[in-house]
Formats: C-alpha cells, structure tokens, sequence
C-alpha cells in the first residue's frame, strides 16, 4: 500500500477500516470471527516505527487506539479555528515534532475524533550530530593542513630572504666573502630576485677589485716616472743653474716622463671604462664596414711610412654588429699600432674583414717580431711587456691589449692571437652578427 507523502488526517482516515472508522464515529466495532485485532490496519502498520507513535482519541477524549505511549498530556486542545497543530516539543531531554488533527466525517462532517502523531526526531538528531561532528572534524583537518601548507609557503619564501640578509651582512663585515645565495630551483620571481641578487654581488666585488687593482697599479706604475722625475729635479737643484747641458737633459727628461704618466692614466681609465661598457651602452651599433675603413685611412695618414692594406671582399654589405662604434674604432687602432710598434723591416699592415654564418671576424696582421708560444697566452694581462726595456723605449705600458681585451669581451666577442717568432703577429677578433643586407635577403 502506498504511504501519501502529507502525512494529514485526511489522507490517512479512508484508507482505514471500517472497525477503526466506527470507532472514531463512536460506534460498536464489528469484531472479527477470528478474534483478531481490529485495528491491524496496513496504513496504521505501516506509520507504526519505534520513533513515531500515533494516538487516536474518540470526542469524548478516549483513547481509541495507541502505537505507542500515550501523550501524558492528554487530548490536545485547539482553539474554534484550528484543525491541526504543529509543534516542536522537548520531553524528558529529548525532541518530539507533533502533530494534532482534528478528525471528521466525509459524510456528515462532524467531529469524529483526534489524531496525535509523535514523531521522535532522535535518529535525525542523530545523524545531524554526526554530520555536526564530521563538519567539525573536517574543518580541524582543513585547519591544520592550511596552517601547515602555509607554513611551508611562507618558510619557503622568508628562508631566502633571511639568508640574502644574512649574506648581506657577512658580506658588509668582509668586502671579499663569497658567499652567494644557492640555487633556489624555481621558476618565480624568488627565483629571479636570488639570481639578481648574486649577480649584483659578482658586479659589486668586480667594481671593488677593479678599484683595488687601479690603485695597486697606478701606485706601481707611477713610480717608475715619478722617480726618475725626482731623480732630474735633485740634479737641478744641485747643477742644473751652472749646467745648461744638466738643465736641458733634465727638462727634457721629466717632460718626457710627465706625458708618460699622463698616456698611462688615460689608459688606466679607459681599462677600467671597458669593464663597464655593457652598462654604459646597451643599445649602440656600428657599421663594421664604415668604422674599418675610417680607421684604416686615419691610421695611413698617421703612419705613411707603413703599408696598410684593408681587405673586405668577404665581408657581407652592411654589416651591424652591437658595439659603441667608437669602441670598435679604438680596438682596431690598438691592435693597429700594436702591430706597427713590433714590426722590424717589413713595413705592411694587413687588415682583413668577413662574414661568417652568424659571426664577423675582423683580423690584423703584421710581419714583425712576432711572439713566443710561451708569451702568447699572458699578452692580454695588464702591464705585461713581451721585451720591457724595448716597449719603454716604445712607449708602451702593456695595457693596450688588456684594454681590447675587456672592449671586445664586454660585447661578447672573442680575441685571440697567433703568432711565429721573427715571422710576425695575427690579432684575430670575433663578434656575434646583428644583421646584414645579405641576411635580410
């Protein structure tokens, strides 16, 4: 039998028998022939649970039928209006949703009776406590796992930080520590801030030993000239107002030795200028083309007594390379009159230019001294000198090829040299290409 979905006392009444209607309409019950209950009724069954319990009072307030415990209270009690009640109750700690029905005839419409339906709300109590308890279990978990998740969020990013703090402060007492913040292996910006951060460290050493070095070498290289300056000053005071001879050799000695430390300065600085071009110029471009051949003309103007050939036949039209074009020119007057201060009887120049694949290579060479296989390899360091009484009487401070050197790697270019005693030199250089109109093609 189908239970109705309302549970009200109009859908309940007409399914029950007919004993149970004659008892709620004050008649004699017809009893059974086999003496069974009459009030078996499948509908009553079927509402009969441990946690409901139905009531049925006739109206004179009999009990007329109970599944369960009677409610201590009685019949209930509406007011002329009502028909049916609903209320929430609590009995002996317990709650209880209740409904009272006032029950009548279909035929006649009168009163015939009441309806008490006692429905225990333990097993939903039951189970919202459950879900009460599952919710706050849950949110603990939830809880705990935020807390911890972000514990290992914030200790990821505050351990990197406290240890750039750290290094900052080692590196504050001791300019030369070399800590550095190790590899974070990640991609974020964290990640990005230690790298920089190294970086800026390796930079700011670099500039602080780079200032330490220019200070060490301006005080070992100035005091050759100022000694000597010193030395010709002494002989002035002494001889020099009776001997013309003393005084002009003197004069002429420390004049010679003044604009010796003035080209050595300007070299120092320009050395320490080099280490810090990709700062200074990030941007600037030079048409290799046009600065070899503007160089190459001042250079015969200059030296007209040598042979300076300059061959681009393999160079590719318009060729850009990423330098500050006056760097480039200064390079190539370097290693220019680097080769023209070593050459001996041969007095030709060679100057090469070409493109290849995605590099230009630009060499000059020479057919003079030449340089030891012992010696090729130490050239670039500052103030080295292959023959130093020759290079003094030359002019030279050994700091020419230190400078093309940085100019060359600061914009990620190559230099190198080979080199045969009494056969002569080959300064070979090499820069990433930019572009040319053969690549545009």
């Amino acid at each position: 039998m189908e239970i109705p979905t309302s549970l009200q006392i109009s859908n309940v009444v007409p399914q029950l028998s007919p004993n149970t209607n004659r008892i709620l309409e004050g008649q004699t019950p017809i009893t059974s022939n086999d003496g069974g209950n009459v009030f078996n009724d499948d509908v009553l069954a079927t509402l009969s649970n441990r946690d409901t319990s139905i009531t049925i009072y006739n109206p004179s307030g009999d009990v007329v039928f109970s599944n369960g415990n009677v409610p201590d209270n009685g019949m209930p009690h509406f007011s002329k209006t009502e028909n049916h009640v609903l209320k929430v109750e609590t009995t002996k700690g317990k709650i209880h949703m209740k409904i009272y029905q006032k029950i009548f005839s279909d035929k006649t419409r009168r009163l015939t009776g009441y309806l008490i339906v006692d429905n225990s709300m333990d097993q939903q109590n039951h189970v919202l406590k459950s879900i009460r308890n599952w919710m706050i279990g849950l949110s603990i978990i939830a809880i705990i796992v935020f807390v911890g998740l972000s514990y290992l969020i914030v200790n990821s990013v505050v351990q990197p930080i406290k240890k750039m703090s750290q290094i900052s402060h080692d590196i504050n007492e001791d300019p030369t520590n070399k800590r550095r913040v190790p590899d974070l292996h990640r991609n974020d910006e964290l990640g990005e801030l230690a790298i920089s951060f190294n970086e800026m460290l390796d930079r700011m050493q670099a500039y602080m030993q780079q200032q330490k070095q220019f200070v060490g070498d301006v005080s070992h290289e100035l005091r050759t000239p100022v000694a000597v300056i010193e030395g010709h000053l002494n002989l002035l005071e002494r001889w020099g107002k009776d001997d013309p001879q003393v005084l002009e050799e003197s004069i002429q000695a420390s004049l010679q030795e003044s604009k010796r430390m003035k080209h050595l300065i300007q070299e120092m600085l320009d050395l320490t200028r080099a280490e810090q071009v990709d700062l200074q110029y990030p941007d600037k471009t030079a048409d290799v083309n046009e600065v070899l051949n503007r160089t190459v003309n001042d250079m015969r103007m200059i030296h007209q007594d040598f042979t300076i050939t300059y061959d681009d036949s393999d160079l590719a039209p318009d060729t850009i390379i990423k330098i500050y074009r006056n760097h480039l020119e200064q390079i190539l007057i370097i290693l220019i009159d680097n080769a023209i201060k070593y050459s001996t009887d041969r007095k030709e120049i060679l100057v090469d230019a070409a493109t290849e694949k995605d590099k230009v290579k630009i060499s000059v060479q020479d057919f003079g001294e030449g340089i030891a296989p012992d010696e090729q390899d130490k050239i670039f360091n500052r103030f080295y000198r292959v023959d130093k009484a020759r290079t003094r009487e030359k002019g030279g401070n050994g700091l020419g090829l230190a400078i093309a050197q940085k100019l060359v790697e600061s914009y990620h270019g190559k230099i190198s040299v080979s080199s045969t005693l009494g056969s002569g030199s080959k300064f070979m250089i090499e820069f990433p290409l930019l572009k040319s109109k053969s690549e545009n093609k």
